[in-house]
């Protein structure tokens, strides 16, 4: 793992407070997927970062933009060159805070609705996010998922006007993270 995404993790968990109970995973999994006229774009990162305060909510994740993987690699070369600008802007952030977490049961496995709401950072741009997901307790780990869509122009990406018409200007985001409780 690279030294800045060991010194993000190591912030924000010591920003919580002492005694929180806290949940993390550096091997998180999201997937992006474009369905436009010329052809379908998806592309899995496996190494995201994500930290759980508990006791308050606090929800921090950390993407960097070079993990993902495409089945072609010139689609994997265009994202990072020409879309996201990977050298630019390395990695997605989003800082926030699950609102109902006093509705999850840690002493009981289930499923639980999860409302988050904070700021996602990408590609220099910070936007309010308000989601929806779910929070799976199993056998001491907290699962995550969601599904949601963003629009590229929103974080200022754009879309080469020769290709501009067969790529799809939003993008389906799908977010499935199994956090284990931190030793501190």
């Amino acid at each position: 793992m690279s030294k800045s995404c060991i010194i993000f993790l190591l912030v924000f968990m010591t920003a919580f407070s002492a005694g929180a109970q806290k949940y993390i995973t550096k091997t998180g999994h999201i997937k992006f997927y474009s369905d436009g006229q010329l052809e379908k774009i998806e592309a899995h990162n496996r190494q995201v970062n994500s930290v759980l305060d508990f006791s308050t909510g606090g929800f921090v994740f950390k993407v960097l933009m070079k993990s993902f993987e495409f089945e072609k690699a010139l689609m994997q070369e265009h994202f990072n060159e020409n879309y996201v600008e990977s050298d630019k802007y390395p990695a997605a952030t989003f800082v926030g805070k699950v609102t109902n977490i006093k509705d999850v049961n840690l002493l009981k496995d289930g499923m639980y609705d999860a409302n988050v709401e904070g700021k996602m950072t990408m590609h220099g741009v910070t936007k309010d996010l308000t989601e929806k997901g779910t929070f799976e307790v199993k056998q001491g780990k907290i699962i995550g998922k969601a599904k949601f869509n963003i629009v590229v122009a929103d974080y200022k990406i754009t879309i080469p006007g020769n290709v501009g018409n067969n790529i799809s200007k939003t993008i389906e985001i799908t977010v499935d993270i199994t956090l284990d409780k931190a030793n501190m």
